[in-house]
């Protein structure tokens, strides 16, 4: 920031003065002008400036060496037809000429140096791989702590950027008088440090702050905004949000329904009913990744191991419900017709 405040200054005292220099004191209003000019030279400046941060080193370099190539190819095409307009005495066109394989050449070399520079393979020096695209840790996926399986299994693998907020409320959650959301905040801080520990994770602290925007949901948002970064959750309702904003979001929930076994209608399984439904006769029992099952006329087998029927099942972005039947029920249901007397 002191940086750019020195450019602004130097841009636009800079302006003024070469104005001041230039126009006589009868011409007095160029000299604001040029302040005004210098001013917007400098702002112009910081823009390209915020702009080129976003590209590649690489394409930058490639983009310049085309450019380089292409004058030189322009110039070599223009020495040639020098020779040509002697003979034809047409000196007049000749500028014209130049001007425009200078610039036909070089915006060429320029295009196709960036683009290409990708497939630039000599000496050693292949292709280089773009850096991943930054991924931010918010703090519910830290807190349910499955986002340290799946990087202690190799799926995930690279830099995980904690924001400074983020830690900060998970050290306030770690800090809370309630003893829930203590042992809640602790174990947040367990799993970081489990993840610090793991071969190829590295977990960045992020220093990026957002003081004009309240919540840390809001922040997470901004800095994935910003820095093109997806964001790490288990959170519906940030997933909502950031999708709207058209943000990449990593779900770990729908992550882990995605690895669920599929179950299709007409499959037999053995379950535990573990509890009643909430409709009269319903019994409810648990899959081992926790997909809850939906048990018809199974209320009074609670706490029994039954064979049931799956009927029907009903993904929802919350998970995966299972409807079924007793077995034993299902065998007894035979299709009946209706008859008539004559």
């Amino acid at each position: 920031m002191i940086i750019r405040m020195i450019l602004i200054a130097a841009c636009s005292i800079s302006g003024f003065f070469i104005a001041y220099l230039t126009y006589p004191p009868n011409q007095w209003w160029a000299w604001p002008l040029g302040f005004i000019i210098g001013l917007l030279i400098a702002f112009f400046v910081i823009k390209m400036e915020q702009d080129i941060r976003k590209i590649s080193l690489r394409i930058i370099l490639g983009g310049v060496v085309g450019m380089i190539v292409g004058l030189i190819i322009a110039f070599l095409l223009a020495y040639g037809l020098n020779f040509v307009s002697n003979i034809k005495q047409n000196q007049e066109v000749v500028p014209w000429i130049y001007a425009l394989l200078t610039g036909i050449m070089g915006y060429l070399g320029l295009v196709l140096g960036s683009k290409k520079i990708e497939e630039f393979n000599i000496f050693g020096f292949g292709q280089a791989k773009e850096p991943d695209e930054a991924r931010v840790l918010d703090t519910s996926v830290i807190i349910d702590g499955r986002i340290a399986d799946v990087c202690d299994t190799g799926f995930i693998e690279g830099t995980l950027v904690v924001p400074r907020f983020v830690l900060d409320e998970l050290q306030y959650i770690a800090d809370s008088s309630d003893s829930l959301k203590r042992s809640r905040g602790r174990r947040g801080l367990d799993i970081l440090n489990r993840m610090q520990k793991m071969a190829g994770i590295t977990i960045e602290i992020g220093e990026q702050d957002f003081p004009k925007i309240k919540g840390v949901d809001a922040k997470l948002v901004a800095l994935a905004r910003k820095t093109n970064a997806k964001i790490l959750t288990n959170d519906f309702n940030l997933n909502k949000v950031a999708e709207l904003q058209g943000i990449k979001i990593l779900n770990v929930n729908e992550l882990a329904n995605a690895l669920k076994p599929v179950v299709l209608p007409g499959e037999t399984m053995t379950v535990k009913i573990i509890k009643e439904g909430k409709e009269p006769g319903q019994g409810v029992a648990y899959l081992d990744d926790g997909t809850m099952i939906i048990v018809d006329n199974a209320q009074k087998f609670q706490s029994s191991v039954v064979d049931v029927l799956v009927t029907s099942v009903l993904q929802t972005t919350a998970g995966r419900m299972i409807f079924s039947e007793m077995k034993s029920l299902a065998a007894d249901k035979k299709p009946f017709a209706l008859s008539t007397k004559s």
